[in-house]
């Protein structure tokens, strides 16, 4: 979402379940990803906030998280040149350890930077002093680019345990963290006294949790906990809530579905996934007694495939145009739909054919193609989210789902157009 005290109340609810189920909540990661430019995996992010912004926009899902008693936060890799100006230089390319991701060269270009929120005192200070915050602070790893750029791994785990850090997460090189941090110890840049501080911090929070008596999980328990019945029904409910219809004005919805009406499905995915990324969405449209054709176009599309689609598209009653436009950090084009789908979807629009466009991720799509008369979002592409969105195209669940962010242009934060399921609708 993009208003921070919705995402708050969202946060606070999340840590309160979570830890309610004997797990310690992690809030990450402080002090927010959000506003980045830049992969951490990559390389190193700024944000360039004041201190105001930061309390009013960044701050808060994180001070509602600590409010909510969360047991551990995670430092990011960012830098926040207004609060903390301390500028680090790139270590030597022989020094550096090799990015974990590059570009197509090979290299990663990088300049000066200042201080990541992870080494940095001034930022935990906030999170101590100023957010009253006494539990864990785990770094984010540091393998990634956002430090070994920038440090060996035991200069950075000696900054990040002298800037308050409780636990170093996935150090590249463990020896020489170890090594690091011993002898820091033993040159006094490090006390004693500091480490046993966050020993004794982990050690509470395992007694806490009850690993003091049980160690290991027992795997043959793990079924019966984790995704229940309780917790698939919560899920799907919480699905069910969450399909938003920003736009119907071609009145496609609900679609009428009767076993002599061509549906036609057109998926789109920015993932490699074609085999099976459709079937929760296609299995439940087929239990309503409907018959549909699905095609999956991805960037490996031939023409000839674009080609097959737009011809049963022409054939079909309704188009549905299923859109799986996942965010995907590290990726390219992890925003956007491939080439081939987009050239399909943008020729069904100057057909002027009936379609139904669906989001099963980035609710920002429609900016890409505003002329569809028909928009529905699904935030997700998870089995719950593509069958609650099936059952809402059939008319068998109410919609009644709200944007929780804006479509520059277009439609604020909060649109959704509410439709009640209709009676003795297929599939009932």
């Amino acid at each position: 979402g993009e208003d921070p005290s919705d995402v708050a109340r969202f946060v606070a609810a999340f840590v309160e379940g979570a830890q309610r189920g004997g797990v310690i909540a992690t809030a990450k990661h402080f002090p927010g990803h959000g506003d980045t430019a830049t992969d951490s995996h990559r390389g190193l992010p700024e944000i360039d906030v004041t201190r105001e912004r930061l309390n009013s926009v960044e701050l808060v899902p994180f001070r509602a998280a600590v409010n909510a008693g969360v047991g551990a936060v995670m430092d990011g890799h960012i830098g926040l040149p207004l609060i903390d100006s301390t500028v680090i230089s790139p270590l030597p390319r022989d020094v550096k350890l090799k990015p974990i991701d590059t570009d197509e060269n090979g290299e990663i270009v990088n300049a000066n930077g200042t201080m990541p929120t992870t080494l940095s005192p001034v930022m935990n200070g906030i999170l101590r002093n100023d957010l009253h915050f006494d539990g864990l602070i785990v770094t984010d790893a540091m393998s990634m680019s956002g430090l070994t750029l920038y440090f060996t791994q035991e200069e950075a785990s000696v900054r990040a345990l002298a800037a308050g850090a409780d636990l170093l997460l996935k150090p590249a090189d463990p020896d020489a963290s170890m090594r690091g941090v011993r002898d820091a110890v033993k040159s006094g840049r490090l006390t004693e006294q500091r480490i046993e501080q966050s020993a004794r911090k982990v050690l509470a929070a395992k007694y806490d949790l009850g690993l003091v008596q049980q160690r290991l999980t027992p795997l043959d328990e793990i079924d019966r906990v984790v995704a229940g019945k309780q917790a698939v029904a919560l899920s799907e409910e919480i699905a069910e809530h969450a399909i938003t219809l920003v736009r119907n004005d071609a009145k496609l919805l609900p679609m009428e579905v009767t076993p002599a009406r061509r549906i036609f499905n057109l998926a789109i995915t920015n993932g490699d996934d074609r085999l099976w990324i459709a079937q929760a969405f296609i299995g439940t449209i087929a239990r309503a007694d409907v018959k549909i054709e699905t095609i999956v176009l991805d960037d490996r599309s031939s023409d000839t495939e674009v080609k097959k689609a737009l011809d049963s598209a022409g054939k079909a009653d309704v188009v549905i145009v299923s859109m799986y436009g996942r965010v995907r950090t590290g990726q390219a084009r992890s925003v956007a739909l491939p080439e081939p789908g987009m050239k399909a979807l943008n020729e069904l629009i100057d057909r002027k054919a009936p379609i139904v466009g669906i989001s099963f991720g980035n609710p920002y799509l429609l900016l890409s193609v505003p002329k569809l008369q028909t928009y529905l979002v699904a935030y997700g592409d998870m089995p719950s989210l593509q069958e609650a969105t099936a059952d809402a195209l059939v008319g068998k669940i109410d919609i009644t789902g709200r944007l929780p962010i804006s479509l520059p242009g277009l439609y604020p934060r909060g649109t959704g157009i509410r439709l009640t399921k209709m009676r003795g609708s297929v599939g009932q």
